[in-house]
């Protein structure tokens, strides 16, 4: 018989509808039974595509006998940390302060209050590999609740006042100078891997944030080594086993430091980060490879991560059916059937081997580049290079007929702005239609299925809208559409971006602390306020809000947005120089205050449609090089004032499309002319 479970509408939740636990989810009513009964809670988070989560469930969750220890004992609530990051956050600070340690399935013991205290993350069925056993964890639990209990709240308050006091960093007064980028950039070169790439060892994990940054710091600092990090790493990260070499798109992260073997979840938030740094690089060095890496991540998201609405889903599993990797892995027998005459020079150059890498199967991946490759073997390097990509579509398509990996279609209002920003950019850029199609469809989404009664809402799945958004929602939702306003010029995304930045200022702000809080005023009270100042796998709320913060200043002239930010990035400075490497989005929004914004207006007259082939013209001189943090705004002769002061009095002057390039406001002589543009851009 289901539990509570198959009631919600989570899809990592309904995972585990059937199993013999008495799952309860978050909420008053399982609280209330703890409370009546006396008993500890067992909280158990993770999330669809969490490979450990699904082996846990089999391993102790579907267990009979360690089930009814579980229902004998405790309360037990199952939590989807995607939906619920709030408790995911203030429970993880626990199991670290705890274990010294975090990570995914995560397991947490409280008291009926909510206050924890002990925790750890995966536990196996029984004692292994220096690890307790899952039944003698929950029995020691049990015991210490029924018998020491005043150690039990004496140990949960410590817990509690530890997380508290690390959420309530003061206000900060250091000036901001380019010495944090530079002390920043030290300790991002003394943790790279000279032989691989990336940044420590196994197992390793991109770092696209970070990535970013260095694009940034050498567009502004000409630092030939900071190139070499950037090239090194996106280089071998592309062409590794962690991407998929078939249908494009990254995996979660590397099991060994050298990018062959990842663990095979799919996140789109690392798919929309990534494909970020790699267009970075394109516009920074114009190699065509990162334009298509680029191009390969988002035509996957397109392909297999949106929904018919225009939102993005969350995940896919590393697991199908009942393996991991499956759907991703080849042998030498499956590419003579695909490539026939051409099946042992393909099989060569994606290192396809009768023994394998991968359980005896083959995860793609390119030992050497294919001009070097056809060089090395006597082919002709632009027929080989075509006979590669045609490779990839046909691997591709073969492995349609497999059974796929599951998918978690719930749309996250965080990760698609993530993703809204990424295809928006692309539009722009790479000046394509399908990415502008895509950004147009997913901002619109996000703004009609969750945006209603005037609050945005985390999560929507099969038509239906909840929970209120947390502060990295609102951010990441209005970066996203204050990109979608620069590749479109549409008045009413940046409308909307101005309008949900007054929300999260009025419900996440908090003027004391002079920083944003992660839940807002109206949500949840959990034992602590939860508020993450570090950029981990996404970058955290704090970051992206001063960054659109000061995105939107500049283009409205709002000094209040400008005055919180600044505030922000004063605070959290003194940590960044301590721990540069874990502020990698923070870095490029302290890029962009140490750097005058440059801004550019592109004007009309009447409608757009008989005017667009100069207004393209003047978009490709912007595309020619690499501008972090230009600021676009365009829209007919005299009008949009009211939108943003670099549209106000802008005239397209003589009947033609006009140009204005400014600098805070302070604007170079309008133009007519695509050529004049590129020599003003070039002087400034």
């Amino acid at each position: 018989m289901p539990n509570l479970l198959a009631l919600d509408s989570s899809p990592y939740l309904l995972q585990h509808k059937d199993t013999p636990v008495n799952w309860h989810p978050w909420g008053e009513a399982a609280f209330a039974a703890a409370r009546q009964n006396d008993r500890p809670i067992l909280l158990s988070v993770g999330y669809s595509a969490c490979h450990w989560c699904h082996v846990m469930e089999r391993e102790s969750f579907e267990n009979p006998v360690i089930a009814a220890q579980m229902n004998e004992g405790f309360v037990s609530i199952k939590v989807d940390r995607e939906e619920r990051p709030d408790i995911d956050t203030i429970y993880m600070a626990a199991v670290q302060a705890v274990s010294g340690r975090g990570g995914w399935p995560m397991t947490v013991f409280l008291t009926p209050e909510g206050v924890p205290f002990y925790g750890g993350t995966y536990y196996p069925p029984e004692d292994r590999q220096g690890m307790p056993g899952f039944p003698q964890v929950l029995a020691s639990v049990l015991d210490a609740y029924k018998n020491r209990r005043d150690d039990i709240e004496k140990s949960g308050q410590q817990i509690v006042d530890h997380i508290s006091s690390s959420t309530q960093l003061g206000p900060g007064g250091a000036p901001l100078d380019q010495k944090i980028l530079d002390q920043a950039f030290d300790a991002i070169q003394n943790a790279h891997d000279a032989d691989f790439g990336g940044f420590g060892q196994a197992p390793k994990f991109p770092q696209p944030m970070t990535l970013s940054f260095l694009a940034r710091y050498v567009h502004r600092s000409q630092n030939v080594e900071a190139q070499e990090i950037l090239d090194r790493t996106l280089r071998a990260m592309a062409n590794g086993g962690i991407y998929d070499q078939a249908g494009g798109g990254f995996h979660r992260y590397s099991t060994d430091s050298v990018w062959l073997v990842p663990h095979f979840e799919t996140m789109l938030y690392d798919n929309a980060l990534l494909s970020r740094a790699y267009l970075d690089a394109f516009r920074l060095s114009g190699d065509r490879f990162y334009r298509r890496i680029t191009e390969e991540i988002l035509d996957y998201v397109l392909r297999e991560m949106t929904d018919p609405s225009g939102g993005f889903y969350s995940t896919q599993d590393a697991d199908s059916d009942g393996e991991e990797g499956k759907f991703f892995v080849w042998n030498p027998a499956q590419f003579k059937e695909l490539f026939g005459d051409d099946a042992e020079i393909l099989g060569r150059f994606f290192d396809v081997t009768t023994g394998g890498n991968f359980e005896g199967q083959n995860i793609l991946h390119i030992a050497s580049p294919p001009e070097r490759f056809a060089a090395e073997n006597g082919l002709d390097a632009d027929n080989f290079a075509a006979k590669v990509q045609e490779s990839r579509s046909i691997l591709n398509a073969a492995r349609a007929g497999r059974i796929r990996p599951a998918r978690d279609e719930k749309v996250i209002a965080a990760w698609n702005g993530l993703m809204l920003r990424a295809m928006a950019e692309a539009a722009l850029y790479l000046n394509s239609e399908t990415y502008r199609r895509a950004a147009l469809a997913s901002a619109d989404f996000l703004l009609e299925a969750l945006h209603i009664n005037g609050r945005l809402l985390h999560t929507w799945k099969a038509g239906t809208a909840k929970i209120d958004a947390y502060l990295d929602d609102y951010a990441m939702v209005i970066d996203g559409l204050i990109a979608t306003y620069s590749a479109t010029f549409e008045p009413r995304y940046l409308t909307s971006a101005r309008e949900l930045a007054s929300e999260m200022v009025d419900l996440f702000w908090d003027e004391t602390v002079q920083g944003f809080f992660d839940t807002g005023r109206d949500q949840e009270a959990l034992v602590a306020r939860p508020r993450d100042f570090f950029d981990n796998a996404m970058p955290s709320g704090n970051s992206v809000a001063a960054g659109v913060l000061l995105q939107l200043s500049a283009l409205t002239g709002d000094l209040d947005f400008e005055r919180r930010a600044t505030s922000c990035l004063q605070t959290l400075a003194p940590y960044v120089e301590k721990a540069a490497t874990s502020f990698g989005y923070l870095l490029s929004v302290i890029d962009s205050q140490l750097s005058p914004p440059r801004e550019l207006a592109i004007v009309w007259p009447g409608d757009r449609a008989n005017s667009d082939s100069q207004v393209q013209a003047f978009l490709d001189v912007s595309r020619e090089q690499f501008i972090p943090g230009l600021l676009l705004a365009g829209g007919p002769s005299g009008e949009g004032g009211d939108l943003t002061p670099l549209l106000l009095q802008r005239a397209a002057i003589d009947g033609q499309v006009t140009a204005y390039l400014c600098e805070h406001f302070v604007c170079q002589t309008p133009t007519n002319d695509p050529k004049e543009l590129r020599r003003q851009i070039g002087a400034g």
